[in-house]
């Protein structure tokens, strides 16, 4: 049964209840290793088993707790993560629930028309929106119901990682149940921990970055309402002076509310129920009613390790990488580091590929990761800058903003998640020189769009993929050929010509592209997408 009972200081959505631990003997070190043990079931950490598992592999999960916490963690879902989502067969679900949402708009002081307004899908004609906004709790609900229906992924609850001992060949891992104790020896290990990581910790591995001096006050709200489902920002509204704030609806009548407070403040104080009161009330008026959901303050960091691989202990999500809540960035970018890892771990479990490959996820995940703490960075000191030409150049830009279209862009408050370009990857093969200026360049995502029998990602699906217009020779055996005609929406967004091809990679990345290719030509990019030098 769902709830919002708490277990600690940790609030619990859905109680499972701890594993037993495994039978003595069966888990010792001297044993045949699991393949793969992930270590956290958060969203990025399901997610990966999922993703594994749904390939056919022996999955353990370990997870500290016994439940689903509630409380206020990511509610913004990319579009990028939902068409992630829809590979691993849970997009449905997800959407379903969630508050769909494409437009943002910004606010300055007491003005009522918005100074800046965005749209999150400019590209129309595809299957999933720019945005779904959901509570982080039922995202993992899902992906656990998922999981749960595998027969070999395993999940156990309440069991804690102690200790972490890689060697050349596999990780051996000391755990604790619920105070007995086992060993784990595992093939490899992925890391899906969290900010916290216990086994980052226990590596003697850290972030270098930096940490951001400022507070903020999450006021989860149920409230009944006809406001729209957009994200409305302000900056320095009347009934938060000289700060901002942020409104988000969420299913279920639910709305966050994000109010800056400042650095030096009394933390105590400002989670006072009548001073979050006083704050929800100059936000949405004296008359509304609304009963509190959750409460919390919080600083943020934007920092990452320097390597997400180490031996065959794998880091992602925040184990790995922390930026600020602004933008949306931090388990969208865990749920594509998965997305990342997971068709390359598979390639190499079953011996397909070398452990090289795997070189290509660290590029690849700090690319990504490097991207967003600079998005999150930037938002961050535009939206709490330290000094006074930071503080003159913000405030000039909001003026402009109202009257001139051309400051309106350079409006920072918190660029939304967006895929993550490759463009220097060591599996891309080197582009065409005249693509006439239109397409996707090889290291960058697929652009989803309407077939005649369903849509592009979801006929892509999980393997290499040889998109073509007019192909009559042979593939790789283990690339699926999917014909399109050059015209429409192919010719719009993908550039495609008669006799021309893609080369997509398992996570829908663009591995090559070619405007008359043969048959060796595609076997040598699809070798090279798979890490092999030649």
């Amino acid at each position: 049964m769902n709830g919002t009972a708490s277990q600690g200081h940790i609030p619990v959505w859905h109680h499972i209840g701890a594993s037993p631990p495994p039978v003595a003997g069966v888990d010792d070190a001297g044993n045949s290793a699991v393949p793969v043990v992930i270590v956290g079931a958060g969203p990025v950490g399901l997610a990966m088993a999922l993703d594994l598992g749904r390939r056919g592999h022996r999955v353990v999960v370990l997870n500290r707790l016994d439940f689903i916490p509630a409380g206020s963690k990511a509610i913004c879902f990319s579009k990028r993560s939902l068409d992630i989502f829809d590979r691993l067969g849970v997009g449905d679900a997800i959407t379903e629930k969630g508050v769909v949402w494409n437009v943002g708009k910004v606010f300055r002081g007491a003005e009522t028309e918005p100074v800046f307004q965005f749209d999150m899908l400019p590209v129309k004609g595809q299957k999933r929106p720019g945005f779904v906004n959901i509570q982080q709790y039922h995202v993992e609900e899902y992906l656990w119901r998922a999981v749960a229906g595998l027969s070999n992924v395993e999940l156990r609850w309440g069991h804690a990682v102690t200790g972490v001992r890689p060697d050349a060949d596999g990780v051996e891992l000391s755990v604790d149940a619920g105070g007995d104790p086992y060993r784990l020896r595992a093939g490899w290990v992925v890391a899906c921990d969290g900010s916290r990581s216990a086994v980052r910790s226990l590596m003697g591995l850290d972030f270098d970055g930096r940490v951001f001096e400022d507070h903020f006050l999450i006021a989860d709200i149920a409230m009944k309402g006809d406001r729209p489902a957009e994200r409305w920002f302000w900056f320095d509204p009347p009934f938060n002076p000289g700060q901002s704030a942020l409104l988000h609806r969420q299913p279920d009548d639910v709305w966050r509310l994000d109010f800056q407070l400042g650095w030096n403040i009394d933390r105590e104080k400002a989670l006072d129920p009548a001073n979050v009161t006083r704050l929800v009330r100059a936000m949405l008026g004296d008359d509304v009613v609304f009963e509190p959901v959750w409460t919390s303050l919080y600083t943020f960091q934007c920092r990452r390790m320097r390597r997400f691989l180490h031996g065959r202990v794998i880091f992602a999500g925040d184990s790995a990488h922390l930026v600020s809540p602004f933008g949306a960035r931090g388990c969208n970018g865990g749920v594509a580091d998965i997305d990342n890892l997971g068709w390359k771990l598979d390639l190499v479990l079953k011996g397909l590929a070398g452990p090289d490959l795997l070189e290509s996820y660290d590029h690849e995940a700090v690319v990504t990761a490097d991207e967003n703490i600079l998005n999150s960075s930037r938002s961050t000191d535009f939206l709490t800058p330290k000094s006074a030409v930071s503080t003159l150049f913000r405030d000039a830009v909001l003026e402009l903003a109202g009257r001139q279209p051309f400051a309106r862009p350079m409006v920072n408050s918190g660029r939304l998640s967006t895929p993550v370009s490759y463009p220097h990857s060591p599996l891309n093969s080197p582009d065409m020189q005249d693509w006439h200026g239109a397409g996707v360049a090889p290291g960058s995502p697929a652009v989803d769009m309407a077939l005649e029998d369903g849509w592009l990602l979801e006929r892509l699906g999980d393997g290499f993929v040889l998109m073509a217009d007019g192909w009559e020779g042979p593939v790789p055996d283990d690339v699926r050929l999917l014909p399109v005609e050059a015209a429409g929406a192919a010719a719009q967004r993908y550039g495609l010509m008669p006799g021309a091809a893609y080369l997509f990679r398992p996570d829908q990345y663009v591995a090559a592209r070619w405007h008359r290719p043969d048959a060796g030509v595609v076997a040598h990019a699809c070798r090279k997408a798979r890490g092999f030098k030649s």
